[in-house]
């Protein structure tokens, strides 16, 4: 499908149909969709807090609502394909190759703590964001919103896909009307204050998978040599989720309202069972939140490549963090 500039630059900034996340008789607590997320992404037994349910101190891990995408309200296996191409509610936005999809960056700033009972009428408020069209292909980046019944907003979220060798107008397009907000780098002078190292397991993509990315990507070798990955690789936002368990318990004593900004880059494929090790740097505290702000990158020590680039986070920081 080709369109015009013109009628591109006027779907920029239009909201998709709200993906409804909850029935009247779902919430965060009744179903066992937090605790799967928490295994998903690496979490231990030492981090009880995320893993059991009778642990006085429980709640979902922050980052839980970047899982919320394609599972919405469902308990079932989906198909990776048909939901994809569900998702896109814009009249005049093509629907691209779901097997030729990469996600490109993930932001997500928790604005109020998940509550543990939530019932009907949560949902996912969902804009275009931006679009960028080069020749390569096209970057998709859509603005999500957790909102409560009562429209009361818990957490915005960014979340970028490129789309290979995608068309629309065949020519090069840049057109935004919001984005996740600037941040400093990885200060090129000094060694990390905190390096965290940590092991994914052989099944750590067929556990994360349950969360609600069935695309067979992440299960099937023969996609994944398709692909030209060469095998098998692990969800983008499971290496995310390993990250963000990293930077809270190094630098926020692993407590649940620590995090209060989590993003960056996914730059190369991880393998299930390769091992991660996240550098971060802390840059400064936050003038209006008190936060320490926080420059991270996350390399996979098998390949020696960066996996997750340009990261940065807010954090509530403990009185005695891990170095």
């Amino acid at each position: 499908m080709t369109a015009t500039v013109e009628q591109l630059e006027k779907l920029v900034g239009q909201e998709y149909a709200s993906e409804p996340l909850t029935s009247q008789t779902q919430g965060w607590l009744e179903h066992p969709r937090p605790l799967t997320y928490a295994i998903g992404i690496g979490a231990k037994t030492s981090e009880k807090q995320f893993v059991y349910e009778l642990d006085p101190s429980f709640a979902a891990f922050p980052t839980y609502p970047v899982s919320l995408f394609l599972k919405g309200a469902d308990q079932d296996v989906v198909n990776f394909s048909e939901r994809v191409e569900g998702n896109n509610t814009i009249k005049g936005l093509p629907n691209f190759d779901p097997r030729r999809v990469v996600h490109a960056s993930q932001t997500i700033e928790i604005l109020k703590p998940l509550p543990l009972v939530t019932g009907a009428g949560w949902r996912l408020k969902k804009r275009l964001a931006s679009i960028r069209e080069n020749n390569s292909g096209v970057i998709i980046e859509n603005e999500f919103t957790l909102v409560d019944p009562n429209d009361t907003p818990y957490a915005r979220l960014f979340s970028a896909s490129f789309n290979l060798a995608g068309k629309i107008t065949g020519k090069r397009f840049a057109r935004s009307v919001t984005s996740p907000p600037q941040h400093e780098s990885i200060p090129k002078n000094r060694s990390p204050d905190w390096v965290v190292r940590e092991q994914t397991s052989p099944e750590q993509a067929l556990i994360y998978r349950l969360s609600g990315d069935y695309n067979p990507l992440h299960v099937d070798p023969r996609v994944g040599a398709d692909a030209g990955f060469g095998g098998v690789i692990l969800h983008g936002l499971s290496t995310f989720g390993f990250a963000a368990r990293a930077i809270l318990n190094a630098v926020g004593g692993g407590q649940p309202s620590a995090l209060r900004y989590f993003g960056g880059r996914f730059t190369a494929p991880v393998a299930p069972g390769d091992e991660l090790e996240t550098s971060a740097w802390a840059i400064k505290k936050n003038a209006v939140d008190s936060t320490t702000e926080v420059a991270f990158e996350v390399k996979n020590l098998r390949t020696g490549k960066v996996v997750f680039g340009g990261g940065f986070a807010r954090v509530v920081k403990a009185e005695r963090s891990r170095l």
